[in-house]
Order: structure tokens, then C-alpha cells, then sequence
């Protein structure tokens, strides 16, 4: 049997429409004034801007460091409550700027070749043709892990915090105890990268590089192994926990993109449990040469209800 566009397969598909309904939808957090305790509150305009003005993920990352006068470490008597269960609003679609219409342009000014590349995977789109890298259970990766659907949950220690997410159990550790990244000798690209933050009162402020080349979404454009990015999270309100991102990428971004993400916390989560994306025999996929998508030895057995017709 022969497909020739590939979705992501997963039981917990079945589960989207209650995650739906019961995720808060979150929106870019309003313009406010200074709070000279925890550091500037930015205009979305404020912080495109902001993005421009540095020419790489460091430079950004050790200007918020100095504006927060290096940051101060928590204690464990006085951890920012993140506590709970969360997920992406799923009314907003799955674009990496969620303010972004669905079928319009991506909002990322990309270079010339990667317009092409992206020009060239929207129109397969129409023709039904469509490869996911992670249709091999290959893990989405940074910063496409920002834009993945399904349940999060965040742990603050003072040394480190705990990006979770469901999806292949995928976790980003962000190191605040003090330490640099990894020597440049010694860098590897991987999926979620090398990270390193800060805190500025309730404010995590993280650099993350050392990462691998992917796709911000379906759709959406590819970014190369030099990216790299800058977040600020932060609890928006009770109920929504936010992330204003900068995204540098040389090959591919002509400048800085920059995106604000917000994950709602459920009122009734489920519970999260281990995912194992290689149990269903549907993600035993591979590539053809015109780009469709094959399933290798995919099966069909008639419900109960088709046999008694």
C-alpha cells in the first residue's frame, strides 16, 4: 500500500480534541511598563528590534545577562511555581509563529535559497506530497520542540530546570548553576542542544546552540546545524506559561526571527506516560525518490462490524 503524504502517528492523536478544549488559548503578552524588578517588559516590535540590533544568540544572551546584573540564583524555599500540566493551544495551528495565518507566508525573512526550499516544500504540499522527518520516530528537536503539540511539564530546581514534553519523552535540560557552554572543540550538534540560563526573578533567560539541522513545522521553513536560540520564560498569568524566542540562523534567516509561544495549563490533565513511537507498525516508514512516503508492511483486518455486513 502507497501514501503519499505522511501524519504523525501516535495513539495519542485520539486525545488532541480533549486537549483542545480543556488547553487555555494563550495570546503574545501585552505591552507593559518597566518593572525594574525582574527587567524591561518588550513590545513585540521592541524585541524584533532587539534581535536586529545583535548580530548572534551570545551577544543577546550576555546583554539580558548584564541587564539583569547577572541574574541571582534561586533557592529552594523561593522556586517559581510552574507546577502542572500544559500544552500548546491547538486553536492557534502549528506554525512556529503562532501569529502567523494558517495557509499565509511564513513571517521569517529567509535567505534566497531557503525561500526556494520552502517554495518548493509548499508547493508538494498541494501536490499531496509531504516527508516529516520525525515519521521515523526521530525526536522533533530544537526549535521545533517549541511548536510540538501534546502534554508538557516544566520541574525548577535551582540548578537546573526541566523542559518536558510528552512526545517521545523528550527533554531539554537548561543548566543555571553557573556554568558556560560546552568548549567550542568540543561541541556536537544534537536534537535539543547544549543550554545554558539564568534567572531574573520569575524570568528563566536561556541560550541554547550545539544544535542539529531540521524544520521549524510542517510547512514551515528548515534551519541549518548553525542555529541557535535565545528564550525568556516567564508565567504569563495562573494559567499560562510563555516564551519570547529569538531565533539566529546566518544560512537560512537574512535576521533574527523572533516568535512568542504559550503553553496553557489543563484544568484535568491526563496522566503522561511513556511514549514509545516505534510500537506502531504505521511509523515503519520510508522516503521514495519523488518524496512520497511508503509503509513498509502496513495492514488491513476488517472490524467486527464490516465482517457482519
Amino acid at each position: 500500500m502507497r501514501f503519499k503524504r505522511v501524519i504523525l502517528r501516535a495513539a495519542t492523536l485520539s486525545a488532541l480534541p480533549l486537549l483542545l478544549s480543556a488547553c487555555v488559548s494563550a495570546s503574545s503578552p501585552p505591552a507593559v511598563g518597566p518593572d525594574p524588578a525582574v527587567g524591561p517588559k518588550r513590545t513585540k516590535e521592541q524585541n524584533i528590534e532587539l534581535g536586529r540590533q545583535h548580530k548572534t544568540a551570545a551577544e543577546l544572551f550576555k546583554f539580558l545577562r548584564d541587564e539583569a546584573k547577572g541574574g541571582k540564583k534561586l533557592e529552594w524555599n523561593r522556586l517559581p511555581d510552574w507546577s502542572g500540566v500544559y500544552s500548546r493551544p491547538l486553536d492557534r495551528g502549528f506554525n512556529f509563529d503562532i501569529d502567523q495565518p494558517r495557509e499565509g507566508p511564513t513571517t521569517a525573512k529567509l535567505t534566497p535559497d531557503y525561500q526556494k526550499k520552502l517554495d518548493k516544500r509548499l508547493a508538494d504540499l498541494k501536490k499531496g506530497i509531504e516527508w516529516d522527518p520525525i515519521s521515523t520516530c526521530a525526536p522533533p528537536g530544537v526549535p521545533r520542540w517549541l511548536t510540538e503539540p501534546f502534554l508538557r511539564e516544566f520541574v525548577v530546581t535551582p540548578d537546573q530546570t526541566w523542559l518536558i514534553n510528552e512526545m517521545v519523552n523528550d527533554i531539554r535540560r537548561v543548566y543555571t548553576d553557573g556554568r558556560d557552554h560546552e568548549p567550542e572543540e568540543d561541541r556536537i550538534p544534537i536534537p535539543n542542544g547544549d543550554t545554558v540560563g539564568f534567572w531574573d526573578g520569575p524570568r528563566l533567560i536561556m541560550h541554547t546552540n550545539s544544535l542539529k539541522s531540521g524544520i521549524y513545522q510542517r510547512g514551515n521553513p528548515d534551519y541549518t546545524d548553525q542555529v541557535e536560540t535565545v528564550e525568556i520564560w516567564e508565567k504569563a498569568d495562573d494559567k499560562t506559561l510563555g516564551a519570547q524566542v529569538w531565533v539566529y540562523d546566518p544560512p537560512a534567516l537574512v535576521e533574527p526571527w523572533y516568535v512568542y509561544h504559550a503553553y496553557g495549563k489543563l484544568s484535568d490533565p491526563p496522566r503522561i506516560r511513556y511514549w514509545d513511537c516505534g510500537e506502531n507498525k504505521n511509523n515503519s516508514v520510508f522516503q521514495n525518490k519523488d518524496g512520497t512516503t511508503e509503509f513498509r508492511d502496513l495492514g488491513y483486518q476488517e472490524s467486527k462490524t464490516e465482517k457482519g455486513k
